[in-house]
């Protein structure tokens, strides 16, 4: 009979030091030389990590009341706009939201400057009521005033993400970085076989309230990411080979670091945020050994042209071949770059696996499962009547 573990099995191993965790790295070389039956016996937890943009961030902010109080109706940190239409003293900003008068500055950095202890810049304004009679407040914040500090990520850690390439004669500029003319470089966004949903494809042990590594500390899976989108083209092993599922995560921003939670700006594109994420996968059962095998070379990802309208598919590549620096594309050599950090997905994932070895980390089942078959809708231009 196939050998099934339980999260309450495992659990108990790690609280007694006994559990065996390796990286994805890690059980990707042991799947060299091992069958999935026999990682199933020797292995209990691997560690996944990412550390790439996610412009899909944000933070919600608790100010604490004024005396006397303020609804407020408009709210800036250092220039910045915060959605104003939660509570009287509660707002959320966005990682890509900036200073109109200084673009290069924006949500992302707010967030980096209060988690690093610096004050920053509240102007407010309100119409008054007359339970909340002021009109303006001015003053400054820091993460030790503040009640909340709430990192809630609505989309982070795509499954896969496409390569971007340019074909045109211009020089381009996106959110994947800048694209030389002519094919004279890619960019690339994933840590391959480290990248958490590979490793768990189908989501299998991922879901509503997964434990997880968030920007330094523990954090939560709390629904399935913005744009989930699990019936994209697979290869032969059940994986996507473009962007695909994602997830929505949650967690203490007072307890992060800017060591993995970093402001970005992209040069002619935007302000961005990066975000270090480490998931846990329990080996419960053979499927799961199956899984967590997966190397860079079985992993595919579809290549498009980012110059040309509706982003045409030039080819598929691997990420053993993005890795080595160069792919190629219809005959054409191409340098590659990565634009997310694979040093510091290693960090996370080894920092992880350390938390786990010492007991300081649960691995979490899920209350619930996500949604299969899904699908993307898209906007449609509003047909106008010149009659």
């Amino acid at each position: 009979m196939s050998k099934i573990k339980t999260y309450e099995e495992i659990n108990q191993k790690l609280k007694l030091g006994e559990a065996v965790i390796l990286t994805a790295e890690e059980v990707s070389k042991m799947a060299l030389h091992a069958s999935p039956e026999e990682i199933v016996e020797k292995v209990d937890v691997v560690t996944t990590a990412t550390f790439g943009a996610m412009c899909s961030s944000g933070a919600i902010i608790n100010f604490g009341h004024t005396n006397p109080p303020i609804r407020m109706e408009k709210i800036c940190l250092n220039g910045v706009p915060c959605y104003e239409g939660l509570a009287a003293v509660d707002s959320y900003i966005g990682a890509t939201a900036v200073d109109p008068n200084n673009p290069k500055y924006g949500g992302a950095h707010v967030i980096q400057d209060l988690l690093d202890g610096k004050d920053v810049l509240l102007e407010a304004w309100a119409k008054g009521t007359d339970c909340y009679p002021r009109k303006h407040i001015k003053t400054t914040i820091n993460i030790n005033t503040i009640n909340e500090f709430t990192l809630f990520n609505p989309r982070n850690a795509y499954q896969n993400y496409n390569v971007a390439v340019n074909t045109t004669k211009k020089m381009i500029h996106t959110y994947m970085g800048t694209l030389l003319p002519n094919l004279r470089n890619a960019t690339y966004s994933t840590s391959g076989e480290l990248s958490p949903l590979l490793n768990d494809p189908e989501f299998k042990t991922i879901g509503l309230g997964t434990r997880i590594f968030l920007g330094g500390t523990q954090g939560f899976v709390v629904w399935p990411g913005t744009q989930f989108h699990t019936t994209k083209p697979k290869n032969e092993l059940g994986v996507p080979v473009t962007n695909a599922a994602t997830i929505a995560v949650m967690g203490n921003l007072k307890e992060m670091s800017s060591e993995y939670l970093h402001a970005a700006y992209i040069d002619k594109y935007g302000v961005s945020m990066f975000v270090g994420i480490g998931i846990p996968i329990p080996i419960l059962d053979i499927e799961m050994a199956k899984r967590v095998s997966i190397n860079n070379s079985q992993i595919e990802t579809s290549v498009l042209d980012y110059g040309t309208v509706g982003t045409p598919k030039l080819g598929q590549v691997n990420y053993e071949e993005l890795q080595t620096g160069f792919i190629k594309v219809g005959g054409n050599k191409i340098r590659t770059a990565p634009v997310a950090s694979l040093a510091k997905a290693r960090k996370i994932a080894n920092e992880l696996k350390e938390w786990l070895q010492k007991g300081d980390f649960e691995i979490s089942k899920p209350v619930q499962m996500f949604p299969q078959n899904t699908s993307l809708n898209g906007l449609k231009e509003m047909e106008v009547d010149n009659d």
